[in-house]
């Protein structure tokens, strides 16, 4: 018959134990689950849905999940770094004040894509990466208010176009080309901005921001960059167009030569063009009449010379000899033109020598007047004053003298000198809006640069100078330019300020022993050729930048 009690009995005794079995697995696993809830780290006060950290050395990892605002106050960590919150992506809010920190890294905020309001205010921050607060799409307000920062970098708000309202208050913002970006924003973004001032420059200083212009700030600057080096020396050097093409010519001293170059349009370099043999070479003078090209050739020995380009048979063709009685030690040369008629002046340093002017009579060039002897003249430059001709000649006797062109004598008459300045090795002549400045050379004590005031020419700034055979005036567009060559120390360039109406330093040359500088525009580019007695020849490329990229 068996024994129904007892499996009654055993079967209920087997239930109960899967009954117990089933509850211990439930606790079990959900003591598991408990286990695995991220809890709030030291250091940090977690409710709810909020958790605030004060003192802590380091951004935790670990939060509890269901915390969406988190604020961090007077931490110890130096910098908020990449992907420091990839483990909080739920987070709407995020404080930090009076912190130590004074970096925001790269990424920093990566993986918030729910972050609506961002303060980081009363923190040392002096320096905040370009891609900060990439990702941040969902972000509606930002403020960054009472750090130190000074500038911010370009676009740092790229991508947040959520933004509403950013805080910038509090800060040393210096308002000059790098913060030009922040201007431009600000005139094209929905968010709002309070009030924020200029802490500098001293043109900016005290200024709203808010108010700003992008065309109040001047952020083009330009800068002579190493292009091409050649493998010669040379005393100086001549840039010219004939026909439609732009040449330039060296004149090589030790060498003996007259090198003109070419600019090869497909290597993008200046290549050799042609060559005039000579004889202690210094001075290399291209003149255009009626396209006809003519090269006044000036030697220390042997005489000097002009030949003329033969353009069917493609080379030089010597055609005229210049007098060896009055120009027996050339220096310099100057071509001009008055009144339609072409001339050219040799200046002789010589003591038996004479400076000549030479005028065209459409078959050569003869001896129109001889302006002094015995100065032993080291320069002459051709200039207009008023609209009339003059002529300045340095020397190495006398101070530099003025001479002016008597239009019913057809000569030029002295007319004063310029006080004060003895020594003067060359004199070189610029414009400024219409103003007459003139730039004057010692090889060792101060150049000079002066004005012309309506009678006389009076000093405007002096410059060092030490070794110097050149200082030389170049104009590139709105570019006013003064070059200041150095037998001893780098070259000096100088830039002309027109607030302050001097120049002002701006970058430094290495070239050895300069002596001449001339400029050529080939295919929308600037060069600056300069020409090296003891090294070699340079060639630069005028670049232009602009300072708020």
């Amino acid at each position: 018959m068996g024994y129904p009690g007892r499996a009654v009995r055993g079967g209920w005794r087997g239930g109960w134990t899967l009954l117990v079995w089933v509850a211990a697995v439930s606790l079990l696993v959900a003591d598991g689950r408990r286990v695995r809830q991220p809890r709030c780290p030291v250091g940090c006060t977690c409710t709810k849905d909020n958790a605030l950290c004060e003192n802590v050395r380091s951004v935790p990892h670990t939060f509890p999940s269901d915390v969406v605002s988190l604020s961090f106050v007077k931490s110890g960590f130096n910098e908020i770094t990449g992907g420091s919150f990839v483990h909080t992506p739920a987070l709407q809010l995020l404080l930090f004040t009076a912190n130590s920190f004074d970096l925001i890294d790269e990424d920093a905020f990566l993986g918030l894509t729910h972050l609506e309001y961002l303060f980081i205010e009363n923190n040392k921050i002096a320096s905040i990466s370009p891609y900060a607060f990439r990702g941040l799409k969902t972000l509606i307000h930002l403020s960054l208010a009472y750090n130190n920062l000074e500038t911010l970098p370009k676009d740092v708000f790229k991508g947040m176009d959520a933004l509403t309202k950013v805080d910038l208050r509090g800060n040393n913002l210096i308002c000059d080309c790098k913060l030009k970006w922040l201007v431009e924003w600000m005139h094209h973004t929905n968010a709002t901005l309070d009030q924020i001032y200029c802490s500098g420059p001293p043109l900016q200083q005290g200024k709203k921001i808010n108010d700003l212009l992008p065309h109040s700030f001047d952020c083009m600057t330009a800068e002579f960059a190493s292009y091409q080096s050649l493998k010669f020396e040379s005393i100086s050097v001549e840039a010219f167009t004939f026909g439609e093409d732009q040449y330039v010519v060296f004149a090589q001293p030790f060498a003996g030569t007259c090198s003109f170059l070419e600019w090869d349009h497909v290597e993008m370099t200046f290549r050799m063009y042609d060559t005039i043999e000579s004889t202690s070479t210094v001075v290399c003078k291209p003149m255009v009449i009626d396209n006809h090209l003519f090269v006044i050739v000036a030697q220390l020995f042997g005489g000097s010379h002009i030949y003329k380009r033969d353009t069917s048979a493609n080379k030089f063709i010597k055609i005229q000899d210049i007098d060896i009685l009055k120009i027996r030690k050339p220096n310099d040369i100057e071509t001009f033109m008055i009144d339609g008629e072409s001339f050219f002046v040799i200046a002789d340093s010589s003591k038996a020598g004479s400076t000549t002017v030479y005028k065209w009579n459409g078959n050569g060039f003869y001896s129109h007047q001889s302006l002094h002897p015995w100065y032993r003249d080291t320069d002459v430059e051709y200039l207009e004053i008023a609209n009339k001709p003059h002529l300045i000649l340095s020397s190495s006797s006398q101070r530099p003298v003025v001479y002016q062109w008597n239009r019913s004598q057809k000569q030029f008459d002295r007319r004063t000198d310029i006080p004060e300045m003895e020594d003067v090795f060359s004199v070189k002549h610029f414009r400024v809006k219409g103003d007459l400045f003139i730039c004057l050379t010692r090889f060792i004590g101060d150049s000079k640069v002066m004005r012309w005031d309506g009678a006389m020419f009076k000093e405007v700034q002096t410059f060092p100078s030490r070794g110097s055979m050149v200082f030389q005036p170049v104009s590139i567009g709105n570019w006013q330019y003064a070059i200041l060559g150095s037998d001893y120390s780098l070259t000096q360039v100088y830039q002309w300020d027109t607030k302050r109406g001097q120049f002002v330093p701006s970058q430094e040359l290495n070239i050895q022993a300069p002596r001449s500088f001339s400029l050529v525009a080939i295919d929308d580019r600037v060069f600056l050729l300069a020409s090296s007695f003891k090294g070699k020849t340079q060639i630069y490329e005028h670049l232009m930048i602009d300072l708020s990229n």
